[in-house]
């Protein structure tokens, strides 16, 4: 077997597999006597590690994404792989865009963490695109990106919070629950989290306010850009999403999709031409400062993990800000 590798240090966050344990679970779900030609480990993925497989009498490639081992996980971003998996049925308006999954073991016994095993991709179609034809038909791309997420956010479900649960009754317990998960994993990284249990406290304080949501909708978690594949000319269109792993039920304001098509006056706004404009109101706006600090929360966690200090300390900042509009 050929094993190309990314090189990290001993204490980086995502692990590489050895060759040996990648014809372990090649073996695992495609039959003992499956042999691997290649294994190629790929970037781009700050959380699984993603590996391209050449196997032996299979004209395709195939992809192995695995979880972070169990004890490396945050309670908040516990199973996402298992939780991605789980989300598969409910993602059904967008199945034409997703990749099918050809196996999968959450049991851990033979390499100790989950995997799921999908088709490749093709090679990124958008690098056949040139940058002027990019960005002419930007707004076209939002547009897309918009009718996705509406047809995501129309998904209705049994509870507030993770799709695998523990669901929640009311919005407000779920959004309180999630603050405070993200809290005591910051403090786990030796980190302050005081202005993330006050962002807390004022959720909670203002409960009526986000239990005016009565209706869990899908969520998509992590859907922007980076997430997208796109096919070639005339017009380039979005073909695939990837890594949908942190679905939730919630508020579709509190969508991390959401908060992107805010995020600047710029050619995203076509994003809403297709999703629709919702109606402003006092209490929207409160409940999105209150989304802003989980946002914002999770990125201090995800800084830290890539050792950006700088990102981390940026944080503080900008949860001061929301602070100020919540309290």
């Amino acid at each position: 077997m050929e094993l190309h590798v990314i090189e990290r240090s001993a204490n980086a966050f995502q692990q590489g597999l050895t060759e040996r344990q990648i014809l372990a679970v090649a073996r695992r779900a495609f039959g003992p006597g499956t042999e691997v030609c290649c294994a190629t480990e790929l970037g781009g993925g700050m959380y699984n590690t993603t590996y391209r497989i050449d196997l032996a009498g299979r004209e395709e490639p195939v992809v192995l994404r695995v979880a972070p081992e169990p004890g490396r996980q945050f309670h908040s971003e516990q199973e996402l792989m298992r939780a991605e998996y789980a989300s598969v049925p409910w993602l059904a308006p967008i199945a034409d865009l997703m990749q099918r999954v050809l196996a999968a073991d959450f049991t851990q016994a033979v390499i100790g963490q989950d995997w799921m095993i999908q088709p490749s991709f093709p090679a990124p179609p958008r690098r056949n695109c040139s940058a002027p034809t990019r960005r002419r038909h930007t707004g076209a791309f939002f547009r897309q990106m918009g009718e996705i997420t509406a047809s995501v956010h129309a998904v209705t479900g049994p509870w507030f919070g993770p799709l695998t649960g523990p669901g929640h009754a009311r919005w407000s317990e779920a959004v309180v629950t999630s603050l405070r998960l993200i809290a005591e994993d910051v403090e786990s990284c030796g980190l302050d989290a005081a202005d993330l249990r006050k962002a807390a406290d004022a959720a909670q304080s203002g409960a009526q306010v986000l239990d005016e949501v009565t209706v869990p909708r899908l969520l998509t978690g992590d859907l922007w850009t980076v997430n997208t594949m796109l096919s070639a000319a005339p017009v380039p269109t979005i073909c695939g999403v990837l890594d949908m792993d942190r679905t939730w039920w919630g508020d579709p304001e509190a969508d991390w999709t959401m908060r992107m098509a805010r995020a600047k006056q710029d050619a995203r706004t076509a994003f809403f031409d297709s999703y629709g404009r919702p109606v402003e109101t006092e209490a929207s706006r409160w409940r999105r400062h209150v989304y802003e600090v989980r946002h914002l929360g999770a990125l201090r966690l995800e800084r830290h993990r890539l050792g950006n200090a700088a990102g981390v300390d940026d944080s503080y900042r900008s949860v001061a800000g929301e602070l100020a509009a919540l309290i």
